[in-house]
């Protein structure tokens, strides 16, 4: 398992590499956290990418009790964030941000690896 800490505070800055999550992300991250009752000090969330989606691939955000063996694990303060190695091929350098509009809210991959994404910005081709 690979550990990768990173400084909350450069979360909004785009990375040649690793994942950076902005602080409006963290606190979503935090609330859904608790709500789902995973310890911090034990689970995080997992992002990943899977096959599908109307350009390809689709991303996936959703919480794990613990990292598993070959995942990179990205920490912010508390936070913790797991990414399996196949999705990491094609998250790295992204930013994690959560937005709110009148027409949606939820997180927002800023991705320099996708080539081509669907207008709602859950899938992408790379």
């Amino acid at each position: 398992m690979t550990t990768t800490t990173d400084n909350p505070t450069e979360a909004t800055k785009p990375a040649t590499k690793g994942i950076q999550i902005t602080d409006k992300a963290l606190a979503k991250i935090r609330i859904a956290l608790a709500k789902e009752g995973v310890a911090p000090e034990e689970g995080g969330v997992r992002l990943g990418v899977q096959g599908g989606g109307c350009s390809g691939l689709s991303y996936n955000v959703r919480f794990d009790t613990q990292p598993r063996e070959r995942d990179r694990v990205f920490n912010y303060g508390e936070i913790r964030v797991f990414v399996d190695p196949k999705s990491f091929i094609y998250l790295h350098g992204m930013v994690l941000d959560y937005q709110e509009t009148l027409m949606q809210q939820g997180f927002a991959f800023v991705n320099p690896n996708a080539t081509k994404s669907c207008g709602c910005g859950t899938s992408f081709s790379a």
